[in-house]
C-alpha cells in the first residue's frame, strides 16, 4: 500500500475515533511548523525523506504525507504522491507566490500570517496578491437580463411576468 493511501486511510480513521476538530489541532500544528521551517530557509534548496522530517517534528510519516500532499499544488513541478516512499529524497522547488494564494485559497490564515513571510514579500507583495485572489473568486454575471427580456426558463412570458417576480 502506498504511503499516500495510508495517509488517506490514516484521516478517516482518525476522524473517526478522535473527532474532525482534533485532528485539524495536530495537523495545523504540524504543518505550521514545516512552513516555518521552510519559509525560514527559502533561498536554498529544502531537501527531505519523509522519514527524516516526521522524526524531525515528532509526527507520524502519515502526517508528513499530508504536508506533502498540500504543497503539491505549490511546486514547480509537481510530485507524483502515489509513488513517493518514505525514504525518498524530495527536493522542493516551491513557487512562493503560487504556495501565498493557495494559503489564501484555502483560508489558512495560520500559514499565510506568518512572521516568515516578512522576509518574502513586501507588505505590498502581499497585498497585490490577496487584490489577485479576491477578484479570481467574484462571480461576476455578464449577461444581465432586462425586465422585458423573454424568461430565460423559456417559459415565453418577458421575464418580470415570470421568474422576475
Amino acid at each position: 500500500m502506498s504511503l499516500y493511501k495510508q495517509w488517506t486511510d490514516m484521516v478517516v480513521e482518525y476522524v473517526k475515533t478522535k473527532g474532525e476538530q482534533a485532528f485539524w489541532n495536530e495537523y495545523m500544528e504540524i504543518e505550521k511548523a514545516i512552513y516555518r521551517d521552510i519559509l525560514s530557509k527559502h533561498k536554498e534548496n529544502y531537501t527531505f525523506t519523509i522519514n527524516d522530517l516526521a522524526n524531525k517534528h515528532n509526527t507520524t510519516p502519515e502526517f508528513i504525507m499530508g504536508f506533502v500532499d498540500g504543497i503539491n499544488d505549490s511546486l514547480k513541478n509537481d510530485l507524483d504522491l502515489e509513488a513517493l516512499t518514505a525514504t525518498d529524497e524530495i527536493a522542493l522547488d516551491v513557487d512562493l507566490e503560487k504556495l501565498y494564494y493557495n494559503m489564501l485559497d484555502a483560508k489558512a490564515e495560520y500559514l499565510y500570517t506568518l512572521p516568515q513571510w516578512e522576509g518574502i514579500f513586501s507588505p505590498e507583495k502581499r497585498k497585490e496578491i490577496q487584490k489577485k485572489y479576491r477578484e479570481s473568486i467574484i462571480v461576476r454575471n455578464e449577461n444581465k437580463i432586462g425586465r422585458n427580456d423573454p424568461c430565460t426558463c423559456g417559459s415565453g412570458k418577458k421575464y418580470k411576468k415570470c421568474c422576475g417576480k
